[in-house]
């Protein structure tokens, strides 16, 4: 008798590309994993429809459903509208109360608006100017992994982060979370399971300690 084969359907961060999954490997006996990708919302499109929108893509049953970042943000919005037997965030918030101030202060100034998203289709230009290790490093990764620079869907997506105003979550997702995270500090993340000296790219520079963690994680009651 055949093992059931568990689909695995994975959502990358905000702009970025199925790529930061690159290094992500689950027993093939067992599960198959799916790349979601980002696509560009419609005029006016809510975070609740785009979802809806999105769900279209995911063609099997009784899924396991993981999302970064952002992208946390989206497979919760998912879960509202098909059924799936894991729900997993990693880097992300399961809800406003989780967000740093800063983005609560930008919500209230409606700062967000201000956010020159149209300079994210030059990066060449921003390398040009990068100085020191780390910067060029930062911007290596950036063109790697960052595919969607539509200026459109970056405000869109932006907005949507900063003004999210879920309160409630399920109570059985699992939030995986880096202890090193400086973009959704851990220290306003609520029951998560601790990824010691992860960053917020913990995906893809701890992708051994998902390999070897995510199975038991998905398989667990």
């Amino acid at each position: 008798m055949s093992q059931e084969i568990i689909h695995v359907y994975l959502m990358p961060g905000m702009a970025a590309s199925p790529k930061i999954f690159e290094f992500i490997k689950l027993p093939e006996v067992q599960f198959k994993i799916h790349l979601l990708e980002w696509v560009i919302p419609l005029d006016n499109e809510s975070l609740s429809d785009y979802a809806l929108r999105l769900s279209k893509n995911i063609t099997h049953k009784d899924i396991v459903l993981l999302g970064v970042s952002f992208g946390g943000v989206l497979v919760q919005e998912i879960s509202k509208h098909i059924a799936v037997r894991k729900l997993i965030i990693v880097s992300s918030v399961k809800s406003m109360g989780e967000l740093p101030k800063k983005m609560l202060v930008a919500k209230a100034t409606k700062a967000y608006l201000l956010v020159p998203t149209q300079l994210a289709s030059k990066i060449d230009v921003f390398e040009k100017y990068a100085f020191g290790e780390t910067v060029t490093k930062r911007l290596e990764l950036y063109k790697k992994y960052l595919s969607v620079n539509d200026s459109k869907y970056l405000s869109w997506a932006i907005k949507e982060m900063v003004c999210w105003e879920q309160v409630a979550f399920r109570s059985d997702i699992i939030h995986i979370h880096g202890d090193k995270d400086s973009v959704f500090p851990i220290k306003n993340i609520k029951n998560c399971v601790v990824v010691k000296n992860g960053t917020h790219i913990a995906i893809i520079n701890k992708y051994k300690w998902f390999n070897e963690n995510l199975p038991k994680l998905i398989l667990g009651n």
